[in-house]
């Protein structure tokens, strides 16, 4: 089976491509994966294929280098407007960092919004590899109705609904075509002396020569040819898959881009969770295969079917895809052998997570339910994060952006039956004290029978940021005995989970120095309660500050809109700290930042749209300060609350 990813931005034909492909030769079947990635088994020329398509956007970036990593070529989807280029940026990044071999393919030539050698142009700026462009369009006035393909010299009038007819060069198109054809064979020449010899000689190539070339250029990932079309009006569309049949890797040269995949036995690329079904595995089949009910990853894997979910096989066979049930050992993004797992290499990991919210059930009864739902779907998401607020206790889900958090919401309700409700996350705010200070306190109950009695004398002093709690005794002549003095200790921290403002307090230190018991009413019970009303009094005569995180911030995107972040981090009170070009990926910047993490949703909003949802960012706390000003609304009505 031949595989190959069909990549890009949203709304540029990607669907429409696969659908139309897998119609040429054949009635496909297809699997569907939160209904985010689809799978489309369809045959072509008597031979097994299967095209991936990922939906666009910056919501499903995550199931992007999954898609790859069990591919053995990609097609990156363009719009046919320069100015669209920087949409396919992150596209391109990934395929150079995952090593693949790639095609273009620029979509809706019936239609284009710009010349080709300006949308090469502009999609040149993303890639290190060269762009080849491997046809010419035929022009009839402003409308393109065919392509000359640059190896052949062959002339092809595209024909609605049907394949191109085979046509005679215009001689409108030969200068263009002439010219473009040198272009790309000089470019060639860059990867084999022998063709580099023929040019200088002025000799023409024969084109089974040239063809050769090409595949073996692609396949080392040396270049990246560059196909037209119309997906919708079925033009250039034969030639796609033409190219991808004669010059995309067979299975065995894509598998070994990854040298863990030596002793594998399959790849799992995708998951779901279907209701009645259970947990299903996208396979692939590497090396000697997998038979069902055999060993895998140290566990027996359950049955196996083709990609219709129905028909049962009883081998997925080297390069071959299909699906796995009753396998709940397995996850997404992983090589297997026998007995053990390797994750897949870094590139295809997701971007950390955008969108971060509380999750809770809507009714009671379904607590348990949705933490066991839960982890279930971070299982098979490789976009899905998930931790505990420390405060609420309720699940923090943090996901690729809105739209994911909305899928996976719908996910709950009609594959689990749980319905969810969200809050925002509050940010992590504390506090602290400028200045020491000295406070006793007595405490004394009698109500009858043995009462409490405990005498403490205490000072409270600030300690450098980020030193934390700590506690001292120099108590002398025994006035607090010594088995109390922990108890007193665990009073202070007690006092210090929430400060005068309703933060938990950090970088005291508290020092125990005289104090007073009773030899019947004191107990570690009465010294614990007079440790923490002692700090409680105390805080507030101490200068308590507000203290909030500040995050250091990588913020990766297209050089265009570097301009365009300074004012916003200055928007969100940040400071920007500066900003170079990405060393491993053309037409990128690494923008470097620190800025309040009570600001960490607005950047991702902003960020979303300041980049047309091309930008990311790593987030990472590196310390706390002072709050200037008041307390956030949303924080203050947490404090009112408590």
């Amino acid at each position: 089976m031949r595989v190959f990813s069909v990549l890009g931005p949203s709304h540029s034909g990607k669907t429409t491509l696969v659908e139309a492909i897998s119609r040429l030769d054949g009635r496909p079947t297809t699997f569907d994966v939160s209904g985010t990635v689809h799978l489309h088994g369809f045959s072509y020329l008597d031979e097994p294929w299967c095209a991936i398509d990922v939906n666009g956007g910056s919501d499903t970036m995550a199931y992007v280098g999954p898609a790859m990593a069990i591919s053995d070529a990609a097609v990156v989807v363009v719009p046919p407007d320069p100015d669209a280029a920087v949409l396919c940026a992150p596209y391109l990044r990934l395929v150079e960092e995952a090593g693949i071999p790639c095609f273009l393919f620029i979509n809706r030539m019936d239609t284009p919004n710009g010349r080709i050698r300006d949308i090469i142009a502009a999609l040149q700026t993303y890639c290190t590899h060269h762009i080849a462009l491997r046809q010419v369009p035929i022009r009839d006035g402003e409308a393109i109705i065919g392509a000359v393909d640059l190896i052949s010299e062959r002339a092809w009038k595209y024909q609605e609904g049907q394949p191109s007819a085979l046509i005679e060069l215009p001689q409108s198109v030969e200068d263009r075509e002439q010219e473009a054809r040198t272009e790309l064979l000089e470019t060639l020449s860059d990867f084999d002396d022998h063709l580099l010899e023929q040019l200088i000689e002025d000799k023409q190539p024969p084109s089974t020569e040239i063809y050769d070339l090409a595949a073996q250029v692609l396949q080392s990932h040396q270049l990246i040819p560059a196909c037209l079309g119309s997906a919708s009006h079925g033009n250039g569309l034969t030639r796609l898959m033409k190219a991808l049949r004669h010059e995309a890797p067979e299975f065995n040269i894509a598998a070994g881009r990854d040298e863990a995949a030596e002793n594998a036995r399959a790849i799992a690329g995708f998951a779901d969770v279907k209701k009645h079904i259970g947990k299903i595995i996208v396979l692939r089949g590497l090396g000697k295969g997998v038979k069902a009910h055999e060993a895998l990853g140290g566990e027996t894997v359950g049955n196996l079917t083709t990609l219709d979910a129905k028909t049962q096989i009883s081998e997925l066979e080297a390069g071959q895809i299909g699906l796995a049930v009753k396998s709940d050992h397995l996850n997404p993004g992983n090589l297997y052998d026998s007995t053990g797992t390797t994750p897949l290499p870094e590139w295809a990991e997701a971007h950390p997570a955008a969108h971060r919210q509380i999750v809770s059930p809507a009714h009671e009864r379904d607590d348990v339910r949705l933490s066991n739902a839960l982890s279930r779907l971070v299982e098979i998401d490789p976009g899905l994060h998930l931790q505990h607020d420390e405060l609420s206790g309720h699940a923090v889900l943090g996901s690729q952006g809105p739209q994911h958090m909305r899928r996976v919401s719908a996910k709950l309700a009609e594959d689990f039956g749980i319905e969810i409700e969200t809050q925002t996350v509050e940010t992590a705010y504390r506090e602290t004290i400028r200045a020491p200070i000295e406070h006793r306190h007595r405490h004394r109950k009698q109500s009858g029978g043995a009462g409490q009695f405990a005498d403490v004398v205490i000072s409270i002093a600030p300690t450098p940021r980020g030193a934390g709690f700590e506690f001292e005794e120099i108590v002398k002549g025994g006035t607090v005995p010594r088995n109390y003095i922990p108890s007193v200790e665990h009073g202070a921290k007690d006092a210090l989970v929430q400060g005068p403002e309703g933060f938990p307090v950090v970088d005291v230190k508290v020092t125990l120095s005289d104090g007073k018991h009773h030899n019947v009413d004191s107990s570690d019970y009465a010294f614990r309660t007079a440790g923490k009303n002692a700090v409680r009094e105390a805080l507030p005569q101490a200068k308590p500050v507000v203290l909030q995180p500040i995050l250091n911030a990588e913020i990766h995107l297209p050089s265009d809109f570097v301009g365009d972040l300074v004012p916003t981090i200055s928007s969100l009170q940040g400071q920007v700290l500066g900003f170079e070009g990405n060393p491993n990926a053309s037409g990128w910047e690494i923008f470097n930042a620190q800025l309040p993490a009570v600001a960490e949703d607005e950047l991702h909003r902003t960020l979303a749209s300041a980049t047309r949802g091309t930008g990311w960012v790593k987030l990472q706390f590196d310390h706390y300060e002072e709050l200037r000003g008041p307390v956030p609304k949303s924080a203050a009505r947490e404090t009112a609350n408590a």
